[in-house]
């Protein structure tokens, strides 16, 4: 049993990996979604915990409390949402729970393409999301995370890429 982290930016393709993996390997793999616990407005985000990032912080702490309990089942786990690696290794750290981050990326002409284009939220293709793209990424290299560079690669590829990981 074990865990994998998928986290990255939007567009990365992290969740119709996770969603392609749950359908294709239930009872197999227990697949999770960060924005499951709902994702409050940048105000409330600020007055609850000082920062959006203060929140995602937070929630990354509650997710891997959560999993730590959850991984009595025996079962291998995936975790899938934009969340910070240095967040995540924080809250493993405190949860004494194993796991394996694996960062879902991609060029910045294919993320605008299927942010603005296949998911059809033009908004969210604009050069804050490609300037935390490229932060997760200098972030990802600095800690020796593994980048699954999903930009030439199809659905297929990329869901046989992350249940490899489970393999060893």
């Amino acid at each position: 049993m074990s865990l994998i982290v998928l986290t990255g930016a939007s567009g990365s393709g992290k969740t119709a990996i996770a969603k392609a993996i749950a359908a294709r390997f239930t009872g197999e793999i227990d697949v999770y979604y960060f924005d499951d616990i709902g994702v409050p407005s940048l105000g409330q985000m600020t007055a609850d915990h000082g920062s959006p990032a203060g929140w995602q912080r937070a929630m990354t702490f509650k997710w891997l409390e959560s999993l730590a309990e959850a991984q009595r089942s025996g079962r291998n786990q995936l975790l899938e949402g934009q969340m910070r690696l240095a967040f995540l290794e924080e809250a493993a750290t405190v949860a004494g729970i194993p796991y394996l981050p694996l960062l879902a990326d991609c060029d910045d002409e294919t993320r605008r393409h299927r942010l603005a284009v296949e998911r059809r939220q033009p908004e969210l293709a604009d050069a804050e999301m490609m300037a935390w793209a490229a932060f997760l990424r200098r972030e990802a290299a600095a800690k020796g995370c593994e980048i699954l560079d999903t930009s030439r690669l199809s659905l297929d590829e990329s869901v046989l890429a992350v249940v490899g990981r489970f393999q060893g």
